[in-house]
């Protein structure tokens, strides 16, 4: 499933069809906040491309970080934030039949990622929520949202993203009980951050965990109700890292290929085996 001629329509009506492709849809080393760059003279076009990029989004996840980190800033957008924007459309180039693969036969066990980055925004000191779930090898739900309020810890940053991601497999499942297919299995959530982790299995409450006591209550019930299954993973092997932050090539790469995302057209010309 992918939005090909969608996006070769964007990459024309933007002016980006004869540029230079790039390798990431966003460049870590460069600091974007709200005033970043002088403000733009007409912030229609930049507001205009952004809500295509929203739109393509729906078979892209790999550029759900950057589009939702643009997006923010759409009351007064500044050059540096158009630069970034056009940067989305050069990769989007690379690949513009990039989309997600759903094979044919595939298992039906629901498992999920989730992670956060800890106050990136240098606007506001919050931190961005990231997850995403498969149905077998499938991708199916995801999401890039920066969290309503300021986290003072990392752990706490991480924790509620992870009751992000447990509302999502609740929501998912009773999706699924409404197409009448069973899912007998308990849904698995990987989680890279060891103090998020031990929060969610100790029944003790401990003085630094009180002010993210209703994420506790919500994780925990589902955890011990048998819904839910947590377990560990390495920050490399973290999928939901692309979601949350702007990443070098190497790391971008990696968990690019994890998403599952195929690129029917270059498989016809026999660039994929």
């Amino acid at each position: 499933m992918c939005q090909r001629k969608y996006a070769l329509d964007l990459l024309q009506d933007s002016g980006q069809l004869a540029s230079k492709p790039c390798n990431t849809p966003m460049d870590p080393s460069v600091t974007i906040s709200k005033e970043s760059g002088t403000q733009l003279a007409d912030p229609s076009s930049y507001r205009r491309l952004i809500g295509r990029l929203l739109y393509l989004t729906n078979t892209k996840p790999d550029i759900c970080y950057a589009v939702t980190r643009l997006s923010q800033y759409m009351d007064t957008p500044t050059i540096v934030h158009q630069q970034a924007a056009y940067r989305i459309l050069r990769y989007i180039k690379t690949a513009p039949g990039l989309g997600l693969f759903f094979p044919k036969e595939s298992d039906l066990n629901l498992k999920g990622f989730t992670d956060s980055d800890w106050g990136a925004c240098h606007d506001t000191r919050r931190s961005t929520s990231g997850f995403c779930f498969f149905l077998g090898s499938s991708l199916i739900s995801w999401k890039s949202k920066k969290q309503t309020v300021v986290s003072r810890s990392s752990a706490e940053a991480k924790y509620r993203a992870l009751a992000q991601g447990t509302c999502e497999a609740q929501w998912l499942l009773y999706l699924l009980h409404d197409l009448c297919i069973d899912h007998p299995k308990v849904v698995v959530i990987y989680c890279d951050n060891q103090s998020a982790f031990h929060i969610a299995n100790n029944p003790v409450f401990h003085e630094r965990t009180k002010h993210i006591e209703m994420d506790c209550h919500l994780v925990r019930d589902k955890v011990q109700s048998g819904t839910l299954h947590l377990l560990p993973i390495s920050t490399q092997d973290q999928i939901a890292d692309i979601l949350t932050k702007p990443l070098h090539l190497g790391p971008f790469q990696t968990l690019h290929h994890k998403l599952g995302m195929l690129n029917i057209h270059s498989s016809l010309r026999g660039a994929v085996s």
